[in-house]
């Protein structure tokens, strides 16, 4: 296993070491991936140590098989706070942005602090493809999490938001995550969802299997005001499933909210299975075309092994995953 949990399992000499108080090779996340090889064929270990680290990290195309690992998502953290409003694109307001492919990141927390009435404000932006993540937090507001593009695997993940947190146009499978709503701010309800398929051609979607959907303490008491739904179409061949996860109560009994309108309606894929809870009943679910309650065949479509042709490389990372439903 490359990815053993504590530091001394490396061979010192071939990790690069990031240390906020100075006691490591550099003392930000840019330096350390700026020093990093380009396109490295063998993986490039950067150890963030616990620390606060208030930087905007860009890992470019040529910056490939990049891992961060961290003392825990609750010691290292890489805080930013760019947000459309202050004049970035939500492209661009990425605490964290992955372009390189082959990334891996474990234990760290990623987090935008710019707000809800600051707008998009992503706190990770990852297309990449092979790119997987484990044990770690991302935490914002709106678009917190944008799974642009590509083959990507969330592992027992913290994520917190309030309006299309997860959204965009991967591939990509959460198992084990935490899903966490946050409180919008006044007038506005909150979407965990926006997946952003174009074309019935695109073998893309957002599936999330034995993830845990939960509202924090605050959103909670306040759910009979605040409407909550797991997902509306950004695009027209949105494509969004839940797969035997825990769903609580707070989010609206029909399950699934529009974006314009019936645009995208009867072309989206949205689908349930084996979800429990006492949010997850589907009679009261929406009566759209797209929506399916799934079959195990339906749902054996969108796991790690088919959909993200998980075995060909996850193994590689040491990171738990399971393969089927």
């Amino acid at each position: 296993m490359i990815l053993q949990s504590s530091g001394d399992e490396y061979d010192t000499g071939q990790v690069l070491t990031v240390a906020a108080d100075g006691s490591g090779n550099f003392t930000t996340v840019t330096d350390a991936i700026n020093f990093a090889p380009n396109n490295s064929v063998d993986r490039v270990f950067i150890y963030v140590k616990e620390g606060f680290y208030q930087e905007n990290v860009e890992i470019p195309s040529w910056k490939i098989n990049i891992v961060l690992l961290g003392d825990g998502s609750d010691g290292t953290v890489i805080s930013g706070k760019r947000s459309v409003d202050d004049g970035w694109t939500t492209f661009r307001s990425a605490t964290v942005a992955v372009s390189g492919e082959g990334f891996l990141a474990r234990d760290i927390t990623f987090e935008n602090t710019a707000g809800p009435e600051k707008h998009q404000a992503v706190a990770l932006r990852i297309n990449a493809d092979l790119s997987a993540v484990y044990r770690c937090t991302i935490n914002g507001y709106q678009d917190t999490l944008y799974v642009h593009s590509f083959r990507q695997f969330y592992r027992e993940c913290d994520i917190y938001g309030t309006i299309d947190y997860i959204f965009g146009n991967a591939a990509v499978v959460f198992q084990g995550c935490n899903i966490i709503s946050k409180m919008p701010l006044r007038g506005q309800g909150t979407v965990i969802t926006a997946q952003s398929r174009n074309s019935p051609d695109e073998d893309t979607g957002i599936s999330l299997q034995n993830c845990s959907i939960l509202a924090t303490d605050d959103l909670s008491s306040n759910s009979s005001s605040v409407k909550s739904y797991l997902g509306r179409p950004w695009r027209n061949y949105s494509t969004t499933v839940y797969l035997e996860s825990y769903i609580d109560d707070f989010i609206e009994p029909e399950g699934w909210s529009n974006w314009v309108g019936d645009q995208g309606l009867d072309t989206l894929y949205y689908g349930e299975y084996g979800n429990y809870g006492p949010g997850s009943a589907i009679d009261g679910r929406v009566s759209w075309s797209g929506y399916h309650v799934m079959e195990y065949d339906d749902a054996a479509n969108f796991t790690v092994s088919e959909f993200i042709t998980g075995e060909e490389w996850l193994d590689s990372t040491s990171f738990p995953y399971d393969d089927g439903v």
